[in-house]
């Protein structure tokens, strides 16, 4: 079951020359008042729900999209692309007269990227409107980014994952990243997280520390009983409790467009520990799935299916290091 946005994305591709710096940080600068010629112009369906059960899907799992749509030509698409990919779409909620979440995704060609988003209908998402009983029935519950308003779903989770204990992957958004891992909302739900999934940045805020050693002795401490935080093209750095496990990312795709890595490394991950597979073979999972994401468009065009993953896996020079805590 995966809980979170469903996003309609509008690529434009801009010029690499319409990068540029400012105070040591990249950004894009279009000039006012002129029109600026684009690359291209290419639509696709994202949003972590959408991307996470589209992609556990194409791995062979029985995928549940738990999310909110509107009734608007996005919601339509959505709701299309998730049934085409064999996602249980029974218990998404549809809202009428209410805009779908989308986004227009500013990209040059190397992967640089500025994400313009509103998240219409996902914002619906409540406790009153969120289905704990099928909740009961899942092996795995995979909580992607949720919106500010959404977060009063996080305490019936608690409720279920406490009785009933379906397998956890915690994705956490920004507002519970800026709540911070003390917060009561976040505090009851580590504990109950079979996976934790952050960025570097984004694991340093979460625990208020300054490095990543630090970082993970308190998320270890949180109860949560995997964590992984990923680091771009440095790879990803992961612990159980029992070792620290570094695995690099796969150079051997040229980057075309990094949206959706993350969730498709999320995915990955979670596959292969359903399937029973060793930390070090789950965290390689992940890793060529969002390699795969990454050498196209859209967060989920590469998506790997179960016979591919296992295909590389066998031929994959990825190698995981291993060291005690």
């Amino acid at each position: 079951m995966s809980i979170g946005g469903a996003t309609y994305d509008l690529f434009v591709r801009i010029k690499q020359d319409a990068l540029c710096k400012e105070s040591g940080k990249a950004m894009f600068a279009l000039p006012l008042g002129e029109k600026v010629h684009v690359d291209a112009v290419i639509e696709t369906c994202g949003g972590g729900a959408s991307n996470t059960s589209v992609g556990l899907a194409r791995l062979a799992c029985e995928a549940l999209f738990e999310g909110v749509i509107g009734t608007d030509l996005w919601g339509e698409r959505l709701l299309k692309n998730l049934q085409k990919e064999g996602v249980n779409t029974q218990y998404a909620l549809i809202v009428e007269h209410e805009v779908s979440s989308f986004s227009i995704i500013l990209s040059a060609s190397k992967g640089e990227r500025v994400i313009l988003y509103t998240p219409g209908a996902n914002a619906h998402l409540h406790k009153s409107n969120f289905d704990l009983e099928i909740m009961r029935k899942m092996d795995w519950v995979y909580l992607n980014h949720i919106q500010e308003s959404s977060h009063d779903i996080q305490e019936d989770m608690v409720s279920v994952l406490a009785q009933e204990r379906p397998h956890l992957t915690w994705n956490p958004g920004g507002r519970q990243i800026a709540a911070g891992i003390a917060a009561k909302i976040n505090s009851r739900l580590l504990p109950f997280t079979d996976l934790l999934l952050l960025n570097l940045e984004e694991a340093l805020q979460f625990t208020h520390t300054s490095t990543l050693d630090d970082a993970l002795a308190i998320l270890l401490k949180s109860g949560a009983r995997q964590i992984c935080v990923t680091d771009g093209r440095r790879g990803v750095t992961a612990t159980d409790g029992k070792k620290l496990y570094r695995c690099p990312c796969d150079d051997s795709v040229e980057v075309v467009d990094t949206t959706g890595a993350g969730d498709a490394f999320g995915t990955g991950v979670t596959w292969a520990l359903l399937k029973g597979l060793p930390f070090p073979t789950a965290l390689k999972a992940g890793t060529l799935n969002a390699a795969s994401v990454v050498g196209a468009f859209g967060a989920q065009a590469g998506l790997l299916t179960e016979t591919l993953m296992q295909s590389r896996l066998e031929s994959s020079s990825l190698s995981v290091t291993e060291n005690p805590l």
